[in-house]
Formats: C-alpha cells, sequence, structure tokens
C-alpha cells in the first residue's frame, strides 16, 4: 500500500508541474498577444527594465490594466540577492518604471 501512495503523490507532482509549465506558457501568449494588439513594450524589453531596476530573479510576471483608460502594467515579482521579494511596475506603453515596491509578508 505504501508504494501505491508513493507512486500516486509522485505522479499527482508531477501532473501539477507539467499543468504549472502549460499554464504560464498560456500567460505568455495571453501577454504577447495584448502588448502586441495594444501597441505595448514586448514582455523581453520590461522584463530588461526591471531587472535593472531591481536586479534578482523574476518569480513571476504579469501584464495588468491600471484602471480604466490608464493605461497597463508589466508588474514583475523578484527576489534578490537577500532574499527579499520587490514589485516591480512597468508602464507597458513608455516602458518607464512606474514604482518599486518591497513586498512585506
Amino acid at each position: 500500500m505504501k508504494t501505491f501512495t508513493a507512486v500516486t503523490l509522485s505522479s499527482l507532482m508531477a501532473l501539477a508541474t507539467t499543468a504549472g509549465i502549460a499554464q504560464a506558457d498560456d500567460d505568455m501568449r495571453e501577454m504577447k498577444t495584448l502588448s502586441e494588439g495594444l501597441g505595448l513594450i514586448s514582455f523581453e524589453e520590461a522584463k530588461a527594465k526591471a531587472l535593472e531596476a531591481k536586479p534578482g530573479v523574476i518569480e513571476d510576471a504579469d501584464l495588468e490594466d491600471r484602471d480604466f483608460k490608464k493605461g497597463w502594467d508589466y508588474e514583475f515579482e523578484i527576489v534578490d540577492a537577500d532574499a527579499n521579494e520587490w514589485e516591480v511596475y512597468i508602464d507597458a506603453k513608455t516602458g518607464e518604471v512606474r514604482k518599486i515596491e518591497k513586498d512585506w509578508f
């Protein structure tokens, strides 16, 4: 019975990882479609600007509407060398760094 449980748990973990990768691919396609359709800077340009503003490792990224007709932001969650988590907002139209906030747990 223990073997069955271990195999089942490892199978579920593998499935969850695969689903997470598929979800990330869908998110990237959606961001690319939106950015091209709205005339925004590319994800790659925004990513470079975010990492220039706050060096580290990107944990998550989103393209978010900043309220009706006020524009779009790329939002990056970045972990720095000291294990602090930061949110960096890049104006998706101009590429300007709009805001850097430390994420408090």
